[in-house]
């Protein structure tokens, strides 16, 4: 029997489904809680991710409160305002335009990292970038947990910015729902690229 593409790879075929080809953007979410701890494992574990330098730049709200939702609801879109509301977790996900404060910590073998990103339009563009990755490995994560991941990017970013950033040093970047999913979650899944539409070789 020829091995299919997906036995090939080392990662078992469920956990494949799971984080990949079963796994949807949930609409809907039902009332179930999320807990502090499944929030926290899902950190710990994608943590360990890869960003250029060991940046990690990510840095996370988690609104939960009606007060909380009062103040992030009124920069999103109507339609996704409609789903963080019902949603038991969202998680508005930012880059830290300030990461280099850190790396003296988090790249300790190389004393003079802060200083290579002392430009600020270099920084932010890294920031963005590393933060943009770490978001694609916490949606992951949250799959990961058995739950339902609502990544959003239509909402006032100044907005949000002002109202959760006012320092200016953090950039609201995606707004994620989290939870399990409802009533009717799911959109009709839509068509994916195939390799060769994709791939070249040299």
């Amino acid at each position: 029997m020829t091995a299919t593409h997906s036995t090939r790879l080392v990662l078992d075929e469920h956990a494949q489904d799971l984080l990949f080809r079963e796994a949807r953007t949930s609409n809907s979410f039902s009332d179930e809680p999320v807990t502090d701890e499944q929030i926290r494992a899902i950190y710990d574990l994608v943590k360990w991710a890869p960003t250029s330098m060991n940046q990690q730049p990510l840095r996370m709200v988690l609104v939960r409160s009606d007060e909380g939702k009062q103040r992030v609801l009124p920069h999103l879109m109507a339609s996704n305002a409609a789903k963080s509301e019902q949603a038991p977790v969202v998680a508005v996900l930012a880059a830290d335009t300030e990461f280099h404060e850190r790396l003296p910590e988090v790249f300790p073998h190389k004393p003079e990292a802060k200083e290579i990103f002392a430009d600020d339009a270099f920084r932010v563009r890294n920031a963005r970038l590393n933060a943009t990755l770490q978001i694609g490995y916490f949606i992951l994560g949250v799959r990961a947990a058995g739950l339902a991941a609502g990544p959003m990017t239509g909402f006032d970013a100044g907005g949000l910015n002002a109202e959760l950033f006012p320092e200016g040093k953090q950039e609201a970047l995606v707004v994620v729902n989290i939870g399990k999913p409802g009533e009717n979650p799911w959109f009709d899944r839509l068509p994916r690229l195939d390799y060769d539409q994709v791939v070249t070789e040299l």
